[in-house]
């Protein structure tokens, strides 16, 4: 078993304390028409993330793909620079990101390349992705084009035996990825379905987790989706139904206005805020250190 990061492969247990969805190195403003949603300055990134390394943080699954800006060179830059670990992603966003070369793709045109991704390397960096993802659906529906991204990431990630992570729309359509991925035959214990803090519906989010599924509480501190307070409640309520060893944390920071020097939450804010307030409702470091340590080693490793 071992962790690709854009700089090599790891042993799992050197992974450490991880974000497991965020951008370092991203561009949406093709499609958003909104230049703040182009986070692309490395030095500020880099700036930002000495917080979030000063509080403990080591690792950063960074799933910018194909579409959205992705350029794993400049990841590896801020690998070495930082001393952080980086996983880099292969795939597709959604519709409308998905790229112009790929918009009229099926499903085996995906997986291949994809798979040849994975064997060697993005373009001709020769960096290779550590994950599938984000691979997304859209509102309440899975576009033709996003159906046929699915079904080409799920024959990749049983081919390279890669993790497969998805986005789902302010929470949605997560069961619906779960009964794609299951009538396939994906293994879940290798699938992290993304943004379930902002599904408000707990039960929902339940199903997913005995799935076996893990599970990516992702977008915290963006409180203008949902109230962290809500946030706690619900990671409460899963680590109450003892779904402690499914979870997973990060802050999905996709704009120039997230980084705390121009105003924003910053990379650190899991680390600075949610985690002491979770401690403050008396949950453990043991559970703590699985959310954040545990959970990413075996979610994200390979083999």
């Amino acid at each position: 078993m071992y962790i690709q990061t854009v700089l090599g492969e790891l042993v799992p247990h050197e992974l450490g304390v991880c974000a497991c969805h965020e951008h370092l190195y991203v561009d949406l403003s093709r499609v958003k028409k909104n230049a703040d949603t182009c986070l692309q300055d490395i030095e500020l990134v880099i700036e930002d993330l000495e917080s979030f390394a000063a509080l403990g943080g080591k690792a950063i699954v960074e799933v910018t793909n194909d579409g959205m800006g992705r350029d794993v060179q400049q990841l590896a830059e801020i690998s070495r620079k930082t001393g952080l670990q980086i996983i880099a992603s292969t795939g597709c966003y959604k519709d409308p990101f998905i790229p112009d070369d790929k918009k009229e793709w099926n499903r085996d045109q995906f997986a291949e390349w994809m798979i040849l991704e994975i064997a060697d390397g993005i373009g001709e960096t020769r960096i290779k992705p550590g994950v599938i993802g984000e691979i997304g659906s859209s509102l309440n529906e899975f576009k033709q084009i996003e159906t046929e991204l699915f079904h080409g990431a799920i024959e990749a990630a049983k081919y390279t035996k890669l993790p497969l992570s998805t986005h789902t729309t302010l929470g949605t359509c997560a069961l619906e990825q779960i009964n794609l991925f299951q009538k396939e035959g994906l293994l879940l214990e290798k699938v992290i379905i993304g943004h379930q803090d902002l599904n408000t519906n707990d039960d929902i989010v339940l199903e997913v987790l005995n799935s076996g599924a893990f599970t990516a509480m992702d977008t915290i501190g963006k409180e203008n989706y949902r109230s962290d307070e809500d946030r706690i409640s619900s990671v409460l309520k899963f680590i109450e139904k003892g779904f402690e060893d499914q979870l997973l944390l990060s802050s999905d920071l996709t704009r120039k206005s997230h980084l705390k020097s121009l105003g924003g939450q910053g990379y650190d804010s899991v680390l600075r805020l949610f985690i002491p307030a979770l401690k403050n409702r008396g949950v453990s470091d043991s559970i703590i250190k699985k959310m954040l340590v545990t959970n990413p080693q075996k979610a994200f490793s390979i083999g």
